[in-house]
């Protein structure tokens, strides 16, 4: 089914909507929950918040790209479960891609500003932009899905130190972008 006919399903409040969304993009948002919180049953229910989610949310939004909509409400909602369950030490997924990231991109807890948050986030989109497709796509799917770096290598064909050091060297350049634009790291 394609994605406008999901949505016309929940704009006429039809349950079905609940499991074509499931059917076509379940395995999609349990990736990113799992990937985040690596304790299947908090992404199982990190899922099912996303569909509740959007059945409230649909209408009156109608979400142009439904598959990136979900993922950012799936990938939301399993950080804040993180978070919240972070005080308790269960979780080293997202403290893995945490501490990769940690050595280009500034803190955003001590940046409490909001327009600085955005100004760093267009950056980051301006760096992605001058990425090869290939590199983007990985670079996204690592830190943005929170995909494991074996996972990463067998797609593409590699080993998992070699794509390590791919990881690495695109990181030090987001750093080095970061850097010439002003901000600090």
């Amino acid at each position: 089914m394609e994605d406008h006919e999901i949505i016309n399903l929940y704009w006429k409040r039809d349950e079905a909507a609940i499991q074509e969304t499931n059917y076509k993009y379940g395995r999609f948002c349990h990736s990113i929950a799992i990937n985040i919180l690596t304790v299947p049953e908090d992404a199982e229910e990190c899922v099912s918040d996303t569909y509740h989610k959007a059945w409230n949310t649909i209408p009156p939004e109608k979400p142009i790209a439904f598959r990136a909509w979900l993922g950012r409400i799936v990938r939301n909602l399993s950080i804040n479960r993180w978070n919240h369950n972070r005080a308790q030490k269960r979780y080293a997924g997202m403290e893995i891609l945490l501490s990769e990231l940690s050595d280009c991109i500034p803190d955003t807890e001590t940046t409490e500003e909001i327009l600085e948050a955005q100004i760093l986030s267009g950056y980051i989109s301006d760096w992605l932009d001058t990425l090869p497709d290939m590199e983007r796509l990985l670079f996204i799917r690592r830190y943005w899905n929170g995909e494991e770096l074996k996972q990463l290598a067998s797609i593409i064909g590699t080993t998992p130190n070699k794509l390590a050091g791919r990881m690495f060297r695109l990181r030090k350049s987001l750093s080095a972008y970061l850097t010439e634009k002003g901000v600090a790291i």
